[in-house]
């Protein structure tokens, strides 16, 4: 098998910069002063199933419901798109439930790792790459989720407030060039 890792890499940046576990650190780190830690290899677990589920399961639900993986293709590089924006221009578009009383599943698992934007984003991608690459971006980016997850302090640290923003924004322009990038390829056969 002829393995693209130019493919691969653009799925595991597209789903990096969507899942933005780098930008939620300083609402994780709130999190987990409230919740009284993060369950790391539970979130990651938790978030990881609902991603994968939804790459498998999600097509035949988009079927019963009567849309098509182009139409959804379209629409999620408009949300891939404000989702970018939010993360460029700084303002929410998207209403986050922070309330951290239920623990690990919500708000951590869902919407914070695997939220609508990255279940989106998921179904998107399929219009356009193999499953198995698709899987395998999942899985690298739960390896990078737990790193991420069991070592919030020392990554605060070291980026600190203004590094934290400048990685927020770079991959906030990555976002904007992959949602045009999907809705140009997908958009002559929406509809059809």
């Amino acid at each position: 098998m002829d393995i693209r890792f130019n493919e691969l890499l653009t799925i595991t940046f597209t789903l990096f910069a969507v899942i933005d576990i780098v930008g939620s650190i300083p609402l994780l780190i709130a999190l987990k002063e409230k919740l009284g830690g993060i369950r790391s290899w539970q979130a990651t677990l938790l978030s990881g199933a609902l991603m994968i589920v939804f790459l498998w399961v999600g097509e035949p639900f988009l079927k019963m419901v009567g849309l098509d993986i182009y139409s959804f293709a379209v629409g999620g590089s408009v949300v891939i798109f404000l989702l970018g924006l939010e993360m460029v221009l700084g303002h929410e578009i998207f209403k986050g439930d922070q309330d951290a009383k239920s623990g690990t599943l919500v708000p951590i698992a869902f919407p914070i790792i695997a939220g609508s934007g990255t279940l989106t984003t998921i179904m998107s991608l399929k219009a356009n790459f193999n499953e198995m690459y698709i899987l395998s971006g999942i899985l690298i980016n739960l390896v990078v989720v737990y790193i991420v997850l069991r070592s919030l302090k020392m990554i605060e640290r070291f980026l600190g407030p203004a590094g934290l923003m400048a990685v927020r924004k770079f991959f906030g322009v990555i976002l904007l060039a992959i949602a045009v990038k999907l809705f140009s390829s997908n958009i002559a056969k929406f509809g059809k």
